[in-house]
């Protein structure tokens, strides 16, 4: 999924910005939107990837180790069968059947232990002739795995920096497009962006697809104050506000910098969940619930693609990790872009009975 993802980003048409000076500043503002939705969407498929090489050099490693033990185990086989064959040729044993060697013996008794020590070396001998066998067959599967979990690995590998160089190759687009632009082009295109959010918050539009609903803004009911997290949930948005003001970088899961997936995905780690690294992972595996019946702790996802995320914090409020050249910090839910949905990485757990609002949202 992220290599076509990566693929299909590779053949988009990229925003004209080799004279940005003659074109309008909402134009440039569009052209700025597009760039960072393609940063985001790369991103997730850079971490994706990064979490499949992750488990993959785990698996890779534990092969390894395997092969190493039975390797172990079919050298002392191998040995301990040299040492019997040996033991067989200084005893000279003739070969013939306990039974006849009883009948030619001039003591009976001491034909008779013979034979039960004839008896424990023959069991003893097959014994060690089934390990052998058995470990020589272990070890040609455990090698063939070892082979084909090392190879994953390095097309993992190839894969992920394919993905990371996509991702500095847009990172770069957005920096040549932003050094071309002059403080008050800038400072227009803040301003226009400030005033289309305010617009999106009180208008809202409503667009219906066959997978796809951008929200619209009388689905956004303020959540009311009786709607409180779990004590996970809690816990997750208090770590995640602790994060305000730390840099955004793409791949990262702090404790110094985040992308939007690391920042939800390490607070809920911090509150004793484990879910998916991506923001795609997120809103394919998690609980969906209604937009306007968020709790604090839920997720937001942004986009058709699902390529941005953040937690609702309460009181109409998300904590993100917006964007490269941002910063985490609280935005209106609204503000952030078009919603897809909401998950909840905490379905199934009561709500506290007394919760009290950080401060940060009061």
């Amino acid at each position: 999924m992220a290599a076509a993802t990566v693929a299909a980003l590779a053949f988009q048409p990229t925003p004209s910005i080799a004279d940005p000076s003659g074109k309008p500043v909402s134009e440039l503002l569009r052209d700025l939107q597009v760039m960072y939705s393609r940063t985001e969407t790369a991103t997730d498929a850079y971490n994706s990837t990064a979490v499949k090489l992750t488990r993959q050099r785990k698996r890779t490693n534990e092969a390894e180790q395997a092969l190493t033990s039975v390797r172990s185990v079919l050298a002392e086989s191998r040995r301990e069968a040299g040492r019997l064959a040996r033991q067989q040729y200084r005893r000279g044993d003739t070969g013939l059947p306990p039974v006849v060697q009883l009948l030619l013996t001039r003591d009976p008794r001491a034909a008779m232990d013979g034979v039960h020590l004839l008896e424990r070396a023959a069991a003893h001998q097959a014994l060690t002739v089934h390990r052998l066998v058995a470990g020589e067959r272990r070890q040609r599967k455990l090698t063939e795995t070892a082979r084909s979990s090392l190879a994953k690995q390095q097309r993992l590998t190839k894969r992920e920096k394919q993905q990371r160089d996509t991702v500095r190759s847009r990172l770069r687009q957005v920096e040549r497009l932003l050094a071309t632009l002059s403080a008050d082009r800038l400072s227009r295109m803040r301003d226009l962006e400030g005033t289309q959010n305010t617009g999106a918050q009180q208008a809202g539009a409503q667009q219906t697809g066959a997978r796809y609903t951008l929200m619209s803004a009388a689905s956004f009911h303020r959540p009311k104050v009786r709607r409180k997290p779990s004590s996970s949930g809690a816990r997750a948005v208090r770590y995640a506000l602790r994060q305000i003001g730390k840099p955004y970088r793409y791949g990262a899961a702090g404790p110094k910098a985040y992308d939007c997936s690391g920042l939800t995905s390490t607070s809920w780690r911090r509150a004793g969940r484990s879910i998916p690294r991506t923001s795609q992972g997120q809103w394919k595996t998690l609980r969906r619930v209604p937009v306007n019946k968020v709790r604090p702790g839920d997720l937001v996802i942004y986009y058709k693609a699902a390529s941005h995320v953040a937690m609702y914090a309460g009181r109409g409020k998300v904590v993100h990790a917006p964007r490269p050249g941002s910063s985490v910090k609280i935005s209106r839910m609204r503000s952030v872009g078009a919603v897809r949905g909401a998950v909840r990485p905490d379905a199934g757990k009561r709500p506290l009975r007394v919760y009290v609002l950080p401060k940060r949202l009061i």
